[in-house]
């Protein structure tokens, strides 16, 4: 599965990442590819929690994502 993961640098050089399909998966790490690594990891526990209890897997189907300029 897919899903889009936001990261943002903190002001001490390190980065938080979510997912915003899976509610409350969220990750952190020193540097890029430590926290996209960790967000890589939480994502597929999330979604073997889902599987596991039996819940719907959230999807980001019918879903776009475009970046935008605000001046």
């Amino acid at each position: 599965m897919r899903f889009t993961a936001v990261l943002e640098q903190e002001s001490d050089g390190g980065y938080v990442v979510f997912v915003p399909a899976l509610p409350g998966c969220v990750s952190q790490g020193t540097t890029r590819s430590e926290a996209l690594a960790n967000i890589r990891e939480a994502a597929e526990l999330y979604v073997q929690d889902c599987r596991d209890a039996g819940d719907p897997v959230p999807s980001e189907a019918g879903k776009e994502f475009v970046e935008i300029e605000a001046i």
